[in-house]
């Protein structure tokens, strides 16, 4: 018997078995070694089968699950390299440790590159081959749970996103199927404005202001949901965007749906983008339409579009002096629906910005804000290299 046989039977050891023995399959073309072996790691707790050569071994492996191949590195026929990447074509789960005498580092490398765990020096004792099986047993099932954990995420995450295409399709019908019978709510109260206001008096035409008003609100609250819908369901276009030129033409709508507005605007020529340019489009608007919103109480209101350096990549933002907002209630922001600010302060249907999150979030972005209540806000976005 080899001497390095008979110091692994000499040598002391436990091991904390588990619930069921971790079954280990050994293979040394040296039948001494091999079943000094087997006893000896049996009595640690361990379920072992042993062979001498490595086609028996996988024969073995097409009948029985193992933990763990524990294979000697220089056999005839299949040696331990071989061997262990064949045993892994049958059972990819399957852990690996080589015993080597030759104890090189190209071995030990060679080894980790067929898909060994570790390797072992012979001689060996009991109490440097333990602590090697344990770990190797240790790694095998972490990386086992970590692959059913990945697979039970990719589950989940296609169910998400089919319940979320299903509801983005019910938003989508429900907030269209409306928009017909608010027209007419609105469409007949203008006409008894129009045809019967001296008979239904200051009071009567009043309340069918109010009703157009609340029709008029609810047509813009459905149409900033059917474009939230639209922003999530649509198929991204790739082309080269030129965010100052969007910024501009805007700026020049605003002006132009509220002339008596004097707003000083600064953009920064140059921000050019990756990306959808008919959704950030719609992302600025939103962006800017908040700036001109916030910015009506100034006396000299101010709107800023400009982009810096963040860790190498273009942050774009869009500053002004309005009303701002807290910090404590910035994770609001971007809710559906949230609003920091009164409706009787500023309208507004609370869907804008988390459009803009959105459509920012869909071009691998990340959009955040920065404010102070009465001294103005910055938001800031990105956009990433791959979109999604």
């Amino acid at each position: 018997m080899p001497s390095h046989a008979k110091n692994l039977m000499r040598s002391p050891g436990k091991r904390i078995a588990d619930a069921r023995p971790s079954r280990i399959l050994i293979v040394d073309d040296e039948a001494p070694q091999m079943r000094a072996l087997c006893d000896t790691l049996k009595d640690q707790g361990y379920e072992t089968t042993g062979f001498t050569r490595g086609e028996n071994a996988l024969e073995a492996l097409k009948e029985t699950k193992f933990e763990l191949l524990l294979a000697d590195l220089m056999m005839p026929g299949l040696d331990g390299i071989a061997l262990l990447r064949a045993a892994r074509q049958i059972d990819a789960d399957l852990a690996g440790i080589i015993m080597t005498g030759e104890g090189t580092i190209a071995t030990a490398v060679e080894a980790m590159k067929s898909g060994a765990l570790d390797y072992i020096l012979k001689p060996f004792k009991l109490s440097a081959i333990l602590p090697v099986l344990d770990r190797a047993l240790t790694v095998r099932r972490l990386r086992m749970e970590n692959a059913e954990l990945e697979r039970s995420l990719r589950g989940r995450t296609v169910e998400l996103e089919a319940a979320n295409k299903e509801l983005d399709a019910f938003s989508y019908s429900v907030a269209h199927d409306l928009r017909a019978p608010l027209r007419s709510i609105d469409g007949f109260s203008h006409a008894l404005l129009e045809d019967y206001a001296s008979v239904l008096g200051n009071e009567g035409t009043q309340y069918l202001a109010h009703i157009r008003e609340s029709a008029q609100n609810m047509t813009e609250l459905i149409d900033a949901l059917l474009m939230l819908s639209r922003v999530s369901r649509s198929e991204l276009q790739h082309e080269r965007v030129d965010l100052s030129a969007l910024a501009g033409d805007i700026v020049s709508e605003l002006r132009l749906a509220q002339p008596d507005r004097q707003v000083e605007t600064v953009i920064a020529s140059g921000l050019i983008a990756e990306g959808d340019g008919r959704l950030l489009r719609a992302a600025l608007e939103n962006l800017f339409a908040n700036a001109w919103k916030f910015t009506a109480p100034r006396d000299r209101p101010r709107v800023e579009f400009a982009a810096s350096l963040r860790d190498g990549q273009p942050t774009y933002f869009i500053r002004d002096n309005g009303a701002g907002f807290d910090m404590a209630h910035a994770k609001k922001l971007f809710g559906v629906f949230q609003r920091l600010h009164s409706e009787q302060e500023f309208e507004g249907t609370g869907i804008g910005l988390a459009t803009v999150q959105r459509i920012i979030h869909r071009h691998g972005g990340l959009i955040w804000a920065e404010g102070e209540v009465d001294r103005g806000a910055t938001f800031y976005f990105t956009i990433g290299k791959r979109a999604a």
